[in-house]
């Protein structure tokens, strides 16, 4: 079964660096139980950390793209550096990020933003919404866009992303306001209290991040998951129907609703929103992709290779189709056209690695 046919879809804005193939992780079950920050809170830097900065990064002074560089380095590199360690269920505060020593590419990206400020650069967050990924448990699916850093350097804009290279997009990075980057927070918190059963708790950040961000759809259809789960399925569909009114193509919106009319027996409403998911769908790339997977799961070699040619025709620049499709043809004995194919994911990401070859 593909992710998408759970009971509850959820659009959560959190980056993963994806493996060849595979579904995204889900966010741990087992968050941090940690008291909401207020939005201020956020992107604050404590003295400790300023002080680390001020000596492995802003006293040497140089250009800006040397800052840039040294401050990359400080974040990743061990001691005198922070080794920050990637963790997919770390939606973290920069103060609790440095703490720990643990992020995810949404706190990266508030770390980045946050530090090149104090360095003198200028830098914002940044939304990928075509780059997607989906996971599923406990009977909901995840689906996980993307987020990154953005820093202008007099005429140059350059973009420092921990999972470029793993999450291609077909558009380029938009910048975001704080506003709608800490609304991404929020989000992402309340995803990780959802996946660890705790959705009450999961009430307030959902609320905070349509306090932030009040046209952000994926925002509403979050809400109407959670108020789903916790009972309410009537404001759940008011919610649904509010993202419509913002997108009316999101198709986590689309998934809920029909779901939710499914369970409820409304065949009449089930019809129509049904229609016009399948009118989104089929020009998704990313539903090709996990339908394949469905099919190679069931032994479907040769329907996966039908969903992943039409995946590519909508879109040929994510290397998961083609190490997906090299794949599929090694199953089915087409040595040839699996190495065309290996060949092809290599060409997008040298790093790509999956079954086109023996």
């Amino acid at each position: 079964m593909v992710t998408w046919a759970y009971a509850a879809i959820l659009a959560w804005s959190v980056a993963v660096p994806a493996p060849a193939v595979s579904a995204a992780p889900v966010p741990s079950a087992t968050p941090l139980m940690l008291p909401m920050p207020r939005p201020e809170q956020v992107l604050a830097v404590p003295p400790e950390l300023h002080a680390l900065l001020q000596q492995q990064v802003i006293a040497a002074g140089g250009s800006g793209r040397s800052r840039l560089e040294r401050l990359t380095a400080f974040l990743s590199g061990g001691p005198p550096g922070l080794g920050i360690v990637y963790s997919a269920d770390a939606t973290l505060t920069v103060e609790q990020a440095f703490r720990l020593r643990r992020a995810n590419c949404l706190t990266f990206t508030l770390l980045i933003v946050a530090l090149a400020r104090e360095s003198g650069l200028q830098a914002y967050g940044q939304e990928l919404d075509d780059v997607v990924t989906w996971g599923g448990g406990n009977d909901i699916a995840y689906r996980f866009n993307h987020v990154n850093a953005g820093i202008t350097i007099g005429r140059s804009r350059l973009t420092v992303d921990l999972a470029a290279a793993q999450l291609p997009g077909h558009h380029p990075p938009k910048a975001i306001s704080d506003r709608r980057l800490l609304a991404l927070y929020y989000n992402n918190r309340a995803a990780e209290l959802v996946a660890g059963a705790a959705s009450a708790e999961a009430v307030p950040y959902v609320a905070m991040a349509l306090q932030l961000a009040p046209r952000y759809a994926n925002g509403w259809v979050n809400t109407g998951v959670v108020r789903l789960l916790q009972g309410d399925p009537q404001a759940a569909e008011r919610d649904y129907l509010k993202a419509l009114t913002l997108d009316p193509d999101n198709e986590a919106a689309l998934l809920n609703l029909v779901s939710l009319y499914r369970k409820t027996g409304d065949e009449t409403r089930h019809a129509i929103y049904a229609r016009r998911l399948e009118k989104v769908q089929v020009k998704d790339p990313y539903f090709h992709f996990l339908k394949a997977e469905d099919s190679e799961k069931r032994g479907d070699y040769g329907g996966a290779v039908q969903h992943l040619l039409q995946a590519i025709r909508l879109y040929d620049g994510d290397p998961r189709f083609y190490l997906g499709l090299a794949h599929a043809y090694r199953q089915l004995g087409k040595a040839r056209r699996a190495q065309r194919a290996m060949a092809r994911a290599l060409a997008l990401d040298p790093q790509a690695q999956g079954d086109g070859s023996e």
